[in-house]
């Protein structure tokens, strides 16, 4: 390991803001019998107020976690990751900003149950999260995980899907067809609003929020330069019954989908997959 991230790993241990549980704790009686964490249902104790509470999960370096916290101090926001050496940069942000109303948690996004009380979270970004082609029940937005969102978000509660990937973005909406999830906004071309489709009468539709197009990540800017077009979903996630995934290939055909995505020139001649492992590892 680098002397770079051991520094991080270090200087992450003095982090108020930056909670890292013990992954041995949590799962001390098996994956699928996750304990909970002290801080679960006790977050307005730890933001010292009762501000609604807004998730990333996979928040990286936390950019996009600090934008949304900068812009709105009557919330509150956690930005989720597993790797350390990332989350140091926001937290260290945080730190020395004083932001009161950010905090950072690194864990694995599947042990997310153990940490949020039923009720404890009003919106859930996933901003640019992998795609998954070959595990469906890995995807952030899959029927698995909004049952998770579902176990600790507020009624109306809202998932955000900001993305580069027309795969994921075109199976989180099937998701939403099939299981007759109100959607609020939807476009394929985020930033010249081609493709965008009504939820429903023109009067009634919200506006995107402005931050969704003014605070970009550094993936969306390299993506925005390359010339790829980036999509954005919201949607209620609020449903009776379990979620069901999009069997039948005229709700969400996969393999047309990850074939009209295809190859993208970034950093050379690669797949999907290979560039995001790239910009992952710098």
């Amino acid at each position: 390991m680098g002397h770079d991230k051991l520094r991080k790993f270090a200087e992450n241990e003095t982090f108020a803001c930056l909670l890292q549980p013990s992954a041995q704790e949590l799962l001390a009686d098996g994956y699928f019998h996750l304990r909970d964490h002290a801080v679960k249902g006790r977050w307005s104790e730890r933001f010292r107020n009762d501000h609604p509470i807004v998730l990333e999960l996979g928040c990286g370096k936390g950019e996009y976690t600090i934008a949304l916290a900068e812009r709105h101090p009557e919330r509150n926001y956690i930005g989720v990751d597993i790797k350390g050496a990332r989350l140091w940069k926001g937290a260290k942000y945080a730190t020395e900003h004083r932001l009161p109303n950010v905090a950072f948690l690194r864990t694995r996004v599947e042990f997310i149950t153990a940490f949020f009380a039923p009720g404890e979270v009003s919106e859930v970004w996933l901003t640019f999260s992998d795609p998954q082609y070959r595990s469906e029940n890995s995807r952030l937005c899959s029927p698995l995980f909004l049952e998770r969102y579902r176990s600790f978000l507020r009624p109306g509660g809202v998932v955000h899907l900001k993305t580069d990937s027309r795969f994921l973005h075109e199976y989180a909406r099937a998701v939403c067809a099939v299981n007759g999830l109100r959607v609020l906004a939807c476009t394929t071309d985020l930033y010249n609003m081609a493709g965008c489709e009504p939820a429903g009468p023109a009067s009634q539709q919200p506006a995107i929020p402005s931050e969704v197009k003014e605070v970009q990540t550094f993936y969306e800017r390299l993506f925005l330069e390359q010339g790829y077009p980036i999509t954005y979903l919201s949607f209620v996630i609020d449903h009776d019954g379990p979620y069901v995934s999009p069997r039948d290939p005229e709700d969400f055909d996969a393999k047309a989908w990850r074939a009209a995505e295809g190859p993208r020139l970034l950093f050379g001649h690669d797949s999907a997959e290979t560039r995001r492992q790239k910009l992952k590892n710098r």
